[in-house]
């Protein structure tokens, strides 16, 4: 048990750990700011533009563009998850094996 401690401790001193936590960090962030940014902007054309989101996508149509707005955002949710998994799978999962197999000498 003591051993596992000790290795946590030097695991959290590591400067490619600590560098992997801000890279991931920095990038989680950014991610989180473009959706935040597409929900806000929903709210705000609801708010004061609400007759753009009443529009009809096509002459006659039942849809209307704040339907299409708001699966935009779903998409966009869904996507940029898939890039944040795809990123951590490939790059933040190899370094972090890394810095494990090298805490475990």
């Amino acid at each position: 048990m003591q051993k596992q401690a000790a290795s946590c401790g030097h695991i959290r001193e590591n400067p490619r750990f600590l560098a992997l936590v801000r890279k991931r960090n920095r990038f989680a962030f950014f991610l989180a700011a473009l959706i935040v940014m597409a929900y806000f902007s929903y709210i705000l054309v609801l708010a004061f533009s609400p007759q753009w989101l009443a529009l009809p996508l096509f002459g006659g149509m039942a849809t209307n563009t704040g339907v299409l707005f708001g699966l935009a955002i779903i998409v966009l949710t869904v996507v940029l998850t898939a890039v944040y998994v795809r990123r951590a799978n490939r790059e933040f999962d190899a370094d972090t094996t890394e810095i494990r197999r090298q805490a475990l000498k």
